[in-house]
């Protein structure tokens, strides 16, 4: 089955990225469309607590752990010690059918995207190195951007992009 259409929304830490995902998830889904995401962490994360039955059964030894409530569930996969960090392909491939995911990280892989950037930050562009990165949104002037930039707060405009620049990937 092949993959939903994807865009990337990427930039350095602190500048926004997860605001404005989730202005695009609540625009996106108010227009009707069934919106998912990945989020990339460069860190360990813990979704359960040590006490927790789930918690536990990965403790024991559990591959996999799928916690299911009447509201939502979750699955954890343990990758081990020495385990690889799946790419994005194989992560997209367990999603659910959507209309569109939203894509926080995985700057290095080859979909399209979008960069956050704060001017006060001063942090570099990621697009002036990186020719998958189609636009920016800043809540700024940047000289010599010879990309689209939408302000930050221009949640349809984005929005508009994302939807006519999304594709299937890979």
């Amino acid at each position: 089955m092949a993959s939903p259409p994807v865009f990337g929304i990427v930039g350095y830490k602190n500048n926004g990225k997860t605001t404005l995902i989730t202005r695009l998830v609540r625009h996106l889904s108010g227009r009707g469309l069934v919106v998912s995401t990945i989020k990339h962490a460069h860190h360990s994360v813990e979704l359960d607590q040590p006490g927790k039955d789930s918690f536990e059964h990965r403790r024991a030894g559990a591959r996999e752990v799928l916690l299911a409530t009447s509201r939502r569930w979750f699955l954890v996969h343990e990758l081990g010690e020495d385990g690889e960090e799946p790419p994005l392909e194989a992560l997209l491939a367990r999603m659910s059918p959507a209309d569109l995911v939203l894509i926080e990280g995985f700057k290095r892989d080859g979909h399209p995207k979008l960069e956050v950037h704060r001017t006060a930050r001063g942090t570099p562009l990621i697009a002036h190195q990186d020719p998958t990165v189609l636009a920016v949104a800043s809540d700024g002037e940047i000289p010599d951007l010879a990309l689209p930039r939408f302000h930050l707060d221009d949640i349809p405009a984005i929005a508009d992009f994302v939807l006519q620049h999304a594709r299937r990937w890979p």
